[in-house]
């Protein structure tokens, strides 16, 4: 798997950065009792928002799993616990994670699906997708890739393949487990485009000689924050927290610490992902 800007997670630059870790008005709330009575939060995070170093096994937040990463670091300091991170291999995975109460919560994209599943923030960030197309491709838009006999690399279950299963009418979406084996597919040319998250297809273009990323989006992304069902007062907590956590920059920084120029801030009011 490639390193998606594979950045060290600095928790001194973050606390320095980040004036509400230490607000007490939320650190006592009782709203989040549960959590300070187990001493910890568990963050989980699945591929491609992560990466293992090779060495000890330590698992890397990158791309949207850095911003995670970061911003759970800050609501663990606020509230006063440890932060365990814990690595899954697909979206899929992680909502059963959270709907069986093994991890607390998760940054994902707000697809109907999963809204019906587990609970959701308010949009946190947000990015395009896109398409990445070989050498020599003649296809420079969405509309030149929705066509027949056009295969279209994707991965299962991620939001960037179920916004674009509502789109497309005609090419062929071949579904693979893990982003690296969409990649595969493109890179022995098997399939005539790779469908994901602008970011993601950027590490993988510069890794393929003549590839190139379209500057047209199929799409845009939401993350929200996700919790298992069932804990309104939770939920409310973690809302004014993300709330408060845009309006501060720790968003804003985290992102930055990240290398991410793809990302933006959410817009409170946007409520899922197109």
């Amino acid at each position: 798997m490639n390193g998606y800007h594979a950045i060290a997670i600095g928790a001194a630059m973050l606390l320095a950065a980040l004036p509400l870790a230490g607000t007490p008005s939320l650190a006592a709330d009782a709203r989040v009792a549960d959590l300070v009575q187990a001493g910890k939060i568990r963050l989980a995070i699945f591929l491609p928002q992560y990466n293992k170093d090779p060495a000890t096994g330590e698992i890397r937040g990158v791309g949207t799993g850095f911003v995670a990463v970061e911003l759970a670091r800050a609501l663990a300091a606020r509230i006063g616990v440890e932060l365990q991170v814990l690595g899954y291999p697909t979206p899929a995975k992680t909502v059963d994670g959270l709907k069986a109460h093994e991890c607390d919560l998760a940054l994902m994209g707000i697809e109907p699906s999963r809204v019906a599943e587990v609970d959701f923030t308010p949009p946190v960030v947000q990015f395009d997708y896109t398409f990445l197309v070989p050498a020599g491709s003649g296809i420079a838009s969405s509309k030149d890739a929705d066509q027949p006999g056009i295969r279209i690399a994707v991965v299962r279950g991620h939001a960037s393949t179920m916004t674009l299963s509502r789109i497309v009418k005609q090419a062929e979406l071949i579904g693979t487990v893990l982003p690296d084996e969409a990649f595969d597919l493109l890179r022995s040319g098997k399939v005539h485009l790779f469908a994901a998250p602008r970011e993601v297809l950027m590490d993988y273009a510069a890794t393929l000689p003549g590839s190139r990323v379209l500057d047209e989006a199929y799409g845009v992304n939401n993350i929200g924050v996700a919790i298992a069902k069932g804990a309104p007062r939770r939920l409310a907590y973690l809302n004014e927290f993300f709330d408060e956590a845009k309006a501060s920059g720790l968003v804003r920084g985290a992102i930055e610490r990240g290398g991410l120029p793809t990302f933006r801030i959410a817009p409170r009011e946007t409520a899922k992902t197109q």
